[in-house]
């Protein structure tokens, strides 16, 4: 059972902004509502006053802007949209595919890519692909604008670099060049993956120039792995090097102590997983 609530519906980003201000930490945003309503229910959190954003236009929005070689994603476009939209299966299949991984049919109906991100959970299948395609995440207050990098945007758990008064309005997603490969590989259990691998490759003239390796669901959020991404670059992409690359992202990853699988085991899981990734991209990328 909710307790009382009231509801507000802002019809611009200002007004959103300035509601929540107003109501401090009263206050929260709603979208989709997939994880805050059953936070609610649970009496785990409450809040006086839901800042209904789905009656400002131009926020569920997806287009490609072929001159900046980029996709554009508004925060309020639900999972389903994005699994089903004929442009991101298109331009960006992997994140279609992705999406429609997420959860179940019922939270990809109802859940929101802004309110997934926003939430924070570490297990957020879009944020590890987000993190390895570099894309950048736009906020927006009364007092203005700001794009923030998917790296950085995940601050701790369930903690983001969003203000207080900011929303998340739109998601500017790099769309993969000749040359360069994506794979985004995960294992599970249960509706929630308990690892996840990302690894985007540019290869040229038979080496790898440039790799982002990130390992998601097994930390407080998705993680880059710098010195991975480093031993691959320069490289022939072939199976030995993948195998001591996954031994060594295997190695180096953060491991948050929680669920029913073990650090030892979540390490296992993300050296088999980033393997797979990185063979993957590879092979796209040579396509």
């Amino acid at each position: 059972m909710l307790s009382a609530f009231t509801l507000h519906q802002p019809v611009s980003v200002t007004e959103a902004s300035e509601m929540l201000r107003h109501y401090g930490d009263d206050a929260a945003i709603y979208a989709g509502g997939t994880e805050l309503l059953v936070l609610m229910k649970e009496r785990l959190v409450h809040f006086a006053h839901l800042i209904d954003i789905k009656q400002i236009p131009g926020l569920s929005s997806i287009a490609v802007d072929d001159a900046a070689g980029s996709m554009s994603i508004g925060s309020l476009a639900s999972h389903r949209a994005l699994e089903r939209s004929p442009l991101i299966r298109e331009r960006a299949p992997l994140l279609a595919e992705v999406e429609s991984q997420v959860a179940n049919i019922r939270v990809r109906n109802a859940g929101t890519i802004g309110g997934n991100l926003c939430f924070a959970e570490p297990h957020s299948d879009p944020a590890t692909l987000f993190v390895a395609w570099d894309a950048h995440f736009t906020l927006a207050s009364a007092g203005g604008s700001r794009t923030v990098a998917a790296a950085d945007f995940f601050t701790g758990l369930l903690e983001t670099a969003r203000e207080p008064d900011e929303l998340l309005t739109g998601i500017d997603l790099p769309l993969l060049p000749s040359g360069a490969g994506s794979s985004y590989q995960r294992f599970k259990t249960h509706e929630r993956p308990a690892a996840a691998a990302a690894a985007t490759l540019w290869v040229e003239d038979g080496r790898i120039r440039d790799a982002r390796l990130v390992a998601g669901s097994v930390g407080i959020g998705p993680e880059r792995l710098p010195a991975t991404e480093e031993m691959i670059k320069g490289q022939e992409p072939d199976a030995t090097l993948f195998a001591r690359a996954a031994e060594l992202a295997a190695a180096s990853v953060f491991i948050e102590e929680e669920g029913f699988e073990s650090a030892e085991y979540k390490r296992h899981l993300i050296g088999v997983l980033m393997k797979r990734a990185l063979a993957q991209a590879a092979e796209r990328a040579a396509s």
